[in-house]
């Protein structure tokens, strides 16, 4: 086609709870940074936007903090607001409030997957010429390739990161299932903050590309379009930010495991153990995480490190007592557990948090579910 870690197991299962709180999903302060670029170039001050947004940026300027998605989201549509532009103030041409809706308009009422790939790619050819967008597809592969028609020197990693996110969004909602990503090839050296692409978009993530390639299966192509202008009403409400808040929430297994680790992660949390508690083979369970783009052990450090940053913000648990309850050996592993995930140690982050004075949350959570 053309342009267009080890814990001791119990005998008996574990319990999977329902009823209490899931952690609040959160993403990487570098997505932040990256979506204010653009903001900061034109002579914006971004200060009212994150102050509405219930974001206060940590002021040492050390990457590791962390964001929930659902403030990450309010932001992302602040900016557009204030800009007049869904671009973020990235690129040549502003792209307007209202394009992502007429994209979505244009493509609701595609046949297939197909089809709406290639009215996407041709809508972008007249809003987007900074990008060169197109679908290639060799015997069982298609490949997703975005290109930079001009070199972009504000927020360039933001920018390929951005319309992945917003087209694989788009995609996997309109066919009411995820498009699995085999493999994503990105056209720059590999960022502080890439452990969040295996949960945004897939693990199997390579740098320093010619130009971003994502690769699924060519069968997906056929996929019949699910949604209608019903439906696209309820989705509009809230986007484009809104699709930063879906975080893979489409795959029901990554779900049903990170459920059952959620309360069960001090006494089990072996694949093994998870698997007997959801009536599954460890084989069974494995081979339908890797259908959906997802690993086991990925699910469970995100559990381990959003459950870490809401105790060490919110409570007064002892580093000892965070570890023991998050299923580390020993406190040595926690903490070098949370400096790879964070950049910083668990006490130098608490007292970050503390200084900063961060607002409750008074958005109701995530209302998309938590991050995988």
């Amino acid at each position: 086609m053309t342009d267009i870690e080890k814990t001791p197991r119990h005998r008996r299962r574990p319990a999977i709870s329902t009823g209490s709180a899931a952690p609040r999903a959160t993403v990487a302060i570098a997505f932040v940074h990256g979506m204010l670029a653009g903001l900061r170039q034109s002579g914006h001050d971004p200060t009212p936007l994150l102050e509405k947004a219930g974001i206060v940026l940590t002021p040492d300027g050390v990457d590791g903090q962390r964001i929930p998605v659902a403030r990450y989201a309010e932001l992302y549509n602040l900016i557009n607001r204030e800009l007049d532009d869904e671009g973020f103030g990235l690129f040549s041409l502003p792209i307007r409030i209202g394009a992502f809706e007429f994209l979505c308009r244009s493509i609701v009422n595609a046949p297939t997957l197909a089809a709406a790939i290639e009215r996407s790619i041709r809508f972008l050819r007249l809003l987007l010429p900074d990008f060169v967008v197109r679908l290639d597809v060799q015997a069982e592969q298609a490949r997703l390739s975005i290109s930079e028609a001009r070199i972009l020197l504000i927020g360039r990693v933001f920018a390929f990161e951005w319309l992945l996110r917003l087209l694989h969004g788009l995609f996997s909602w309109l066919v009411g299932r995820r498009v699995v990503l085999d493999a994503v090839a990105f056209p720059y050296p590999r960022p502080a903050h890439a452990e969040d692409y295996a949960l945004i978009y897939t693990a199997q993530s390579s740098f320093d590309a010619p130009r971003l390639t994502a690769s699924f299966a060519a069968n997906l192509l056929d996929l019949p379009i699910r949604r209608d202008e019903a439906a696209l009403q309820s989705f509009l409400d809230g986007a484009p930010g809104k699709l930063t808040m879906l975080y893979r929430r489409d795959r029901e297994m990554v779900l049903r495991v990170r459920n059952a680790l959620r309360d069960t992660l001090a006494s089990a949390g072996s694949l093994a153990d998870i698997a007997h508690a959801l009536h599954l083979s460890p084989r069974t369970l494995h081979r339908r995480l890797e259908n959906e783009g997802a690993s086991f052990q990925a699910i469970k450090d995100a559990l381990r490190r959003d459950l870490a940053i809401e105790r060490l913000g919110k409570t007064r648990q002892t580093l000892t007592t965070i570890a023991s309850e998050l299923g580390f050996a020993d406190t040595a592993a926690f903490y070098r557990a949370f400096v790879r995930w964070t950049g910083q140690a668990p006490a130098h982050y608490r007292k970050r948090l503390q200084a900063s004075l961060v607002r409750p949350d008074n958005s109701g959570g995530d209302r998309f579910g938590p991050e995988e």
